[in-house]
């Protein structure tokens, strides 16, 4: 008889992850299995949650709605900045990532989402966010329990 996975245990798991229009983002098929400890916040809250319970050898579909993904999309991490102050030297394209400090001296990784003769725009919200997620998920072993 199998033993459900529970909070504190390490457990590894194959999933596929797509967006509502059934796109998939994100799969570790064909690779190794992920691991991680339930309970630990190493993975977004709905598929920790959705990962509870479930034994070894199980298979199971779970809808995450953005609050328990990546959380909603907040446009104050949207921001347009002069383009002289990027180095001159440093491309700048739509689609790029870039590393970028906050007045704290924070860095933050950021997309640039829109470009001009004089400014550059910038999107710090995680890719996903405001999305909700369907993940097909497989506990494939539980490696070590609490």
């Amino acid at each position: 008889m199998s033993v459900p996975a529970k909070s504190g245990d390490t457990v590894a798991v194959h999933y596929t992850g797509k967006l509502t229009d059934g796109s998939v983002f994100g799969t570790s098929k064909n690779r190794e299995p992920v691991r991680f400890v339930v309970g630990e916040q190493n993975v977004i809250p709905g598929f920790d949650k959705a990962v509870l319970g479930m034994s070894p050898g199980e298979t199971k579909t779970a809808k995450i709605g953005a609050d328990e993904a990546y959380g909603s999309r907040k446009e104050e991490l949207i921001v347009e900045f002069p383009r002289d102050q990027v180095p001159p030297d440093v491309p700048v394209e739509v689609g790029q990532s870039m590393q970028v400090q906050t007045n704290g001296g924070q860095s933050l990784s950021a997309r640039v989402v829109d470009l001009s003769e004089s400014a550059v725009t910038l999107d710090a919200n995680h890719p996903l966010a405001g999305e909700e997620l369907t993940f097909d998920i497989e506990l494939v072993e539980l490696v070590g329990s609490a």
